[in-house]
Parts: structure tokens; sequence; C-alpha cells
């Protein structure tokens, strides 16, 4: 019988899959606008889709597989199956958290088959931003990992019923970003971030911070669901969107990543522009892989490694770092947002 962690996992997947219709009912990158250039001068075949995130992190394609899941026989098949696309197409791919696997033996198998099914993958560890250096060390070593994520999902554990209800993580996060071998990117699960949650990172080290906004899965609807104590729906709209968040990032001297509510090669060409080095697409990848299968999900990954060098020349972009020079026009609450918070 699997643990109850586990259990909670399996809840995590059933939840964000029959939630997903209702957590990306807005699409925020729809009030951003590209200006056409009708005069690229350039041709698809000069594109460059390698992205270097840091000096020993380098993604062959500007998008990667964000962390979904792990810990039980059921994230075991998912973690598999997104391996074997991972490894197909040459995307990078995080786990879910480790933190499980790190208490329970019996869960490791779920994880360390993303490593054995992509030996020479970039894989990306995944825990929680309390996590000691040891730790953080034994994450990163039970899967050969390039890199580890740190999770800051404040909004999360406080809807959880069994959550934490203490918060004391940037000494923490300075400590292993000074005492780990690898890069390591400090990320929200969904809640987007501000300006000032950018700068005091920075400010401890971190030089790569995946913004992560409202759109996409939302944690707080999925942990309000399992919450049987106390309704906390108010919190569904809580935080920053995606664009919202990469305004906020857009004069930091971080790498910034984005995620949350990606569900096509148009938004991460739109999130590069709006300054993310990296992007990552978690809710829509595990969704159509749950309801259509690996055979849908590969096709969508073809697909889209096929359109995103249509889209950089179209835009003149002979990489996507060059993204950021492309003109654009928010409109609506985006508008306003980047007016109130003086981003434009």
């Amino acid at each position: 019988m699997e643990s109850q962690q586990a259990h909670r996992k399996d809840e995590h997947l059933s939840l964000a899959t029959a939630s997903y219709q209702q957590a990306h009912q807005h699409h925020y990158f729809d009030q951003v606008r590209l200006i056409h250039d009708a005069l690229p001068e350039m041709a698809v075949d000069a594109v460059d889709h390698t992205v270097q995130l840091a000096d020993n992190l380098q993604l062959e394609w500007p998008f990667y597989l964000e962390a979904m899941t792990g810990g039980s026989k059921q994230a075991a098949r998912v973690n598999q199956a997104l391996a074997q696309l991972a490894k197909k197409h040459h995307l990078a791919m995080a786990t879910g958290s480790l933190s499980v696997a790190l208490r329970e033996p019996a869960a490791r198998p779920s994880f360390t088959i993303v490593r054995e099914t992509n030996p020479d993958g970039v894989v990306i560890a995944n825990l929680g931003a309390d996590a000691s250096l040891t730790q953080a060390r034994d994450a990163i070593n039970l899967l050969s990992a390039d890199a580890l994520e740190l999770h800051l999902n404040a909004a999360q554990e406080l809807v959880m019923p069994e959550g934490d209800r203490q918060f004391y993580w940037l000494d923490n996060i300075a400590r292993l970003v000074d005492g780990l071998d690898v890069p390591v990117i400090v990320k929200e699960v969904g809640f987007g971030m501000s300006r000032a949650t950018i700068d005091r990172l920075q400010e401890v080290g971190v030089q790569l911070i995946n913004v992560s906004g409202r759109g996409g899965t939302n944690f707080a609807m999925i942990e309000n669901r399992r919450n049987h104590q106390l309704d906390m729906a108010d919190l569904t709209d809580w935080g920053q969107t995606t664009p919202e968040s990469l305004l906020e990032a857009r004069n930091s001297k971080a790498a910034i990543i984005a995620s949350g509510g990606i569900t096509c090669p148009l938004d991460v060409i739109k999130a590069g522009v709006l300054g993310a080095q990296a992007v990552g697409v978690a809710g829509y990848f595990l969704n159509l892989l749950i309801h259509s299968g690996v055979p849908a999900l590969d096709q969508v990954l073809t697909d889209w490694q096929t359109e995103l060098p249509r889209l950089l020349t179209l835009v003149g972009a002979h990489q996507f770092s060059d993204l950021s020079q492309v003109d654009f026009i928010l409109t609506g609450p985006l508008y306003e947002y980047a007016q109130q918070r003086g981003l434009i």
C-alpha cells in the first residue's frame, strides 16, 4: 500500500487534470500583441534554437517539460512517458518535488525512471525552498541532475490542510546557491513574482528565476478541493499572472524563466519578448498526455518544434534571446497593471 504522501501526489494529478479547463479559462498572453515586421530578412534555417541559461546549463530548445509529478506508481508511469518524449525531442525535463523520495525509498523509482529513460538528457531535480544542503545534494545525486529547482509555494501550503505554516526561506536559499555545484533555479508554483521578490532573490545570489505566474495549474484551487476543514476559494485568483510577472522582472540581471498558462508556441514567443530566456510547460502537456495519450503529446511536441523556428523567423530573431528586441503592445488589464506598477 502506498503512503499518504504518495496518495496526495495522485490526488494532485487527478485534480490538476479535472480542473484544467477552469484553471485555464483566462489566456493572459492574449493581452500581449506583437508588432509585425514585414521584412524579417532571414531564413528559418538560420534560427539557432539552443538556449544558454547558465555556464553549465544549455537547453536544446527554449521550452522544456516543467515539474509535474513523482512519488507514486501512477506518477512513475507519467514520468516514464514524459522522459521518453523528452529524450526523443531533446527537451529538458524537471521532476516533481523529490521530498517524498528522500523520506520514502519506495517512492524513488517514480523519479529515477526519468534518468534511467533519458540517460543523456537535461534533468532538473525539484525540492522545496526549505530543503537542507544534504537533502539537496541527495536529490541531485539521485537523478544525476543537471540543475535543481527550489519551489516557493506559500499560497499552496496555506490552503493545504496538512501544509506548512512557517516560511523562512531566503537565508536557506542563499546557503543552497552557495553550497551546490549545479545551477539553482528558484521558482514559484503558479502565483507569480513581484519586482521586490526578484530583487531579494538576486541579492542572495540567485541567478536563475522562474516567475511561474497565475494562468496555468492552480494549486490554491487544487488544495482547496482537498481541504474539507476550511474553504479558501477566495485565493483562487491570488497572485500575478505570468505576463505580469515577466513585466515585473524586465530589469532583472538574473536569467528569467516563464511558466504558467503556456499553451502554444506563440505563448513561448511572447514570453521571450517580455524577457524570458526559457519557458517551462506543465499543465498543458500533462492534460494532453492524460486525456489523449503519448502519441498525441508526441505530435504536439513535433508541431511546436516545427512552428517555433518559423515564428522566430517571422519576428526576425536568429535566437531566442533576440526576442527582447521585438516591439509589442499591451492591452486590457495587463496594460493597466503595467501602468499602475510603473513597469512601462
